[in-house]
């Protein structure tokens, strides 16, 4: 899922928008780890249990933890904890997408139906091209408020009913393609669905004989020498983890435990563990043309307007996302979440900096009378914490 507020929300204040942050000038190697420190420190401090993040500049690396992994026991959160990492899936997909083009088997312009003539049938399937599903520009909806139905009363009830669930992909897209359709294929702004990926997961074991996953894992996640980045089996994340607390919106106080749960509601488009030094290299990486070709990162810097689940509008290319921030520089990466997880991974244009910070609460902002999210402390410390972590 994505970090908004309309599902997933509570941490959209992590992306700060144009002219909110203005350029700092330059000071020492141990003023920026203190700034750090005290930034990381706030957002703890303002009521997230466990924050931990990773920052690199220009051939530094710094890393850092607040709070704690269980609120329970006491544990203390560390920098090289495991973490959900949501939608940040779908930038690993994407690429994987682009490979395939790069080896002609997919076709970006072509219509889905020209692959999975079966999943998309009729119109929709000749007039839906691979690259709507990869910009969310397709009017497909998501399937989530019809997997978790009761998030439309709202009330937490479907989280618990889900959480041992095994969904089969094929279920999940039959719910996003049944439903009203959000949007025409093809129109601007797109609108942010999960669905797309599903699909997009279905075209890649089409074309690649082998589960998404699995060449994911070798041509994507292997490609950037991460060692601690992996699709989960089963409920539970394997390795050193913070426990995942969920307060939908005040609904569930305190707020609830769903580090186990079963993933696969979001298999391929919002499930992948990983670690915030693996997604840096990640990031560093495939900025770097060392996980597709230049001409492929290319289009997926090509950017059209999305709306996103909390109703912003985000810079959406093909699984990226750009941030301009006025005096820092313009930024690729991208943000996720699933219950109780919310992590965002950020990287300069030219590679020279880079943050992915990672929380573990989600959706704190209780509602007004209106159903409106309302202001919380933790939303000012993550802008001042990206500030920091960007702008120095």
């Amino acid at each position: 899922m994505k970090i908004r507020m309309a599902l997933c929300g509570g941490m959209a204040a992590l992306t700060l928008g144009a002219g909110t942050v203005a350029a700092a000038p330059p000071h020492s190697a141990s003023d920026e780890a203190t700034g750090l420190r005290s930034a990381l420190d706030g957002v703890h401090e303002a009521g997230v249990p466990g924050v931990f993040a990773e920052v690199r500049n220009s051939g530094r690396t710094w890393r850092g933890a607040a709070g704690t992994a269980d609120a329970a026991t006491g544990r203390p959160v560390t920098a090289d904890m495991l973490q959900r990492v949501g939608s940040i899936t779908k930038t690993f997909t994407s690429a994987a997408i682009l490979q395939q083009v790069e080896q002609g088997r997919i076709r970006l312009d072509a219509p889905i139906a020209d692959y999975l003539p079966d999943l998309v049938p009729g119109e929709r399937g000749r007039t839906i091209t691979v690259r709507m599903l990869l910009n969310h520009t397709s009017g497909i909806p998501d399937y989530i408020p019809y997997a978790f139905p009761s998030l439309q009363v709202p009330s937490p009830k479907s989280l618990d009913d889900n959480r041992f669930r095994q969904f089969g992909r094929a279920e999940l897209i039959e719910l996003g393609l049944s439903a009203p359709p959000a949007a025409e294929p093809g129109s601007t702004p797109g609108v942010y669905s999960n669905t797309n990926y599903l699909i997009l997961c279905e075209l890649l074991g089409k074309v690649t004989g082998e589960r998404a996953e699995d060449y994911i894992t070798r041509n994507v996640i292997l490609r950037a020498g991460l060692k601690h980045t992996y699709f989960p089996t089963g409920t539970d994340i394997k390795g050193p983890h913070a426990r995942m607390y969920e307060s939908l919106w005040g609904l569930i106080d305190p707020p609830r435990d769903y580090s186990v749960y079963n993933m696969s509601w979001v298999a391929g488009t919002a499930d992948l563990v990983s670690t915030m030094n693996d997604l840096d290299r990640f990031f560093g990486a495939l900025l770097d043309g060392r996980i597709v070709s230049r001409a492929s990162l290319r289009e997926m810097q090509r950017t059209t307007p999305v709306i996103e689940l909390d109703g912003s509008t985000a810079a959406y290319g093909l699984g990226l996302e750009r941030t301009d921030i006025p005096g820092c520089g313009t930024f690729w990466g991208n943000a996720g979440t699933v219950w109780g997880a919310g992590t965002l991974s950020m990287t300069r244009a030219d590679g020279g900096r880079q943050m992915s910070i990672a929380l573990n609460l989600m959706r704190w902002n209780k509602p007004d009378g209106a159903g409106n999210p309302q202001p919380h402390p933790i939303d000012g410390a993550l802008k001042a914490w990206q500030k920091e972590a960007l702008c120095g």
